[in-house]
């Protein structure tokens, strides 16, 4: 595969982090044989990771990446090689608007359908992109966007089977969160792993479900409560006994969209200086009613973790001054990142007894996307993984990966600057070898068992744009020592467009 080479001379940041904007219509699969240093031996199972991968319909361009079709990658590691596969995720909307040759639906962030209000008038009928993440459980592969059900994958193939509605748990429409987590010993379940996931309905108030899943994809349990009001949610965090949320301040307005104005989520606007609501449901009915706290105002996208401490919890997440949509007028390829707040690592601690909430800040580096070892979900953990400015200070794309030890608040950085945008990493533990006390034979169903002792012993795999030759390459980092640089570069021959969220899974899908 040929990939353009870009000169040097004369690029831009802002022109570099567009360009990987470009959509990537071709499906792809092969084996990946340009690749710079050695992948781990032991490195078994496949990383899968979704994102818009189509930013048009019928030649004209979404209005803000979040509505661009749904395209899941994955790269499946065996025996120290690497096979490739992208493919898009065949929605009802994106097969119709193939057929059609032109966009058919509006977009929830503010894509418009061609010639004026009169074709968007009263037009609410929304497409399900399935490009926001994507979940192996249960021998299931669902691509997730959190307005709608799940569409279903072919694990080994990516070829879309269709909605799942998960035996019947969910209603046709209802929402399916994106943002999941996996409580690797559930106490409630005999210390088995629960797949805890939410869904939220939108009306005069705001309905939200909590769902626990076995791992075979049986409901474990499922509540519902109501919130008064209007309520954006996008993430929570887990421990084990609570699913806690951050209510960012915020108000709605739907009147323009129902006008066909604008999209949906451009009637969203923060209300500075209003204290945030941070929401505490319990895991189990018998753990009592939910409960609330004024924190501070603010804007939270994603949570990297949190943990019980006698009657305390701690609440890991990227804070932001507030939210910043992108408005009818304004072309999200030229936005001025220095203009907008930066995410910051904050904690909060709350205490349940007295009811008090102080948050603080980690460390002032614009950041994104939190990982960590998935066995220290919902636990005390030392470490985080973050995609973050290559900057110290101020908002930027996101050009490295950043480790930060919250224990010494020693902090190790693997910048891909200046030409080079990184995605979320995805924190892959390194199997128990005789090498390790206690070793036992390993069990592929069940990575978290047989997982080296160390929290940092691992991989960070990632996928970086690389502007100066509009390709993108999956990178392996040692997540012990980030100053080793990639222990592996898979260079991919073309380009994949900066996506969202992922997961690995130690079953290695076929070629």
């Amino acid at each position: 595969m040929s990939v353009e080479t870009l000169p040097e001379a004369g690029y831009t940041l802002a022109g570099d982090w567009a360009r990987g904007y470009e959509s990537q219509p071709i499906e792809h699969a092969f084996w990946i044989d340009a690749v710079e240093g050695v992948i781990p031996p032991e490195l078994h199972g496949t990383l899968y990771r979704n994102g818009p991968g189509l930013l048009e319909a019928g030649g004209l361009p979404v209005h803000h990446p979040f509505d661009g079709d749904g395209m899941v990658v994955a790269v499946s590691f065996r025996d120290g090689r690497a096979y490739y596969r992208n493919r898009f995720v065949q929605t009802a909307g994106y097969v119709a608007e193939q057929r059609a040759g032109r966009p058919l639906y509006r977009g929830v962030f503010g894509t418009q359908l061609p010639g004026g209000w009169a074709p968007n008038f009263l037009n609410l009928r929304l497409k399900n992109i399935a490009n926001t993440s994507v979940l192996h459980w249960g021998d299931r592969l669902l691509a997730l966007w959190e307005a709608g059900e799940p569409h279903r994958l072919d694990p080994d193939t990516l070829a879309t089977i269709g909605l799942d509605r998960l035996d019947g748990l969910l209603r046709a429409g209802q929402a399916f969160a994106a943002h999941y987590h996996i409580d690797p010993f559930s106490h409630w379940d005999g210390g088995d792993p629960a797949l805890v996931n939410f869904g939220v309905s939108v009306g005069l108030n705001t309905t939200i479900d909590l769902f626990e899943f076995d791992r075979d994809f049986r409901a474990l349990r499922h509540q519902a409560f109501q919130l008064d009001g209007f309520a954006f949610l996008h993430d929570m965090a887990i421990t084990p006994n609570y699913i806690i949320f951050v209510r960012n301040p915020m108000r709605y307005d739907p009147i323009p969209y129902a006008l066909g104005l604008w999209g949906a989520a451009q009637g969203l606007r923060s209300l500075p200086g209003q204290p945030s609501t941070v929401l505490v449901f319990p895991r189990h009915p018998s753990l009592g009613r939910p409960r609330s706290f004024s924190a501070p105002s603010g804007f939270v996208w994603h949570h990297a973790n949190a943990f019980e401490d006698g009657d305390t919890l701690v609440v890991d997440s990227v804070w932001y001054d507030h939210y910043v949509g992108i408005g009818p007028e304004v072309e999200y390829r030229t936005i001025d990142f220095a203009s907008l707040p930066p995410g910051r690592m904050a904690r909060m601690t709350i205490d349940l007894g007295t009811g008090r909430l102080e948050r603080s800040f980690l460390a002032g580096r614009c950041c994104e996307f939190p990982a960590l070892h998935p066995a220290k979900v919902g636990r005390p953990y030392r470490y985080t993984y973050l995609g973050a400015a290559d900057a110290p200070e101020g908002n930027a794309p996101l050009q490295a990966i950043w480790k930060l030890d919250l224990e010494t608040d020693a902090q190790q950085l693997w910048s891909a600057a200046p030409r080079g945008f990184v995605s979320e990493p995805i924190f892959v533990p390194r199997p128990r070898t005789a090498a390790h006390a206690g070793a036992v034979t390993p069990d592929l169903g069940d990575p978290l068992a047989n997982s080296a002792p160390g929290e940092d012993d691992g991989w960070l795999l990632t996928l970086v744009y690389n502007a100066a030759r509009h390709e993108s390459e999956v990178v392996i980092l040692d997540a012990r020592d980030l100053g080793r640089g990639p222990i592996a570069r898979l260079r991919l021959g073309h380009h994949v467009p900066h996506g969202l969220h992922g997961m690995f899974t130690s079953r290695a899908a076929p070629p």
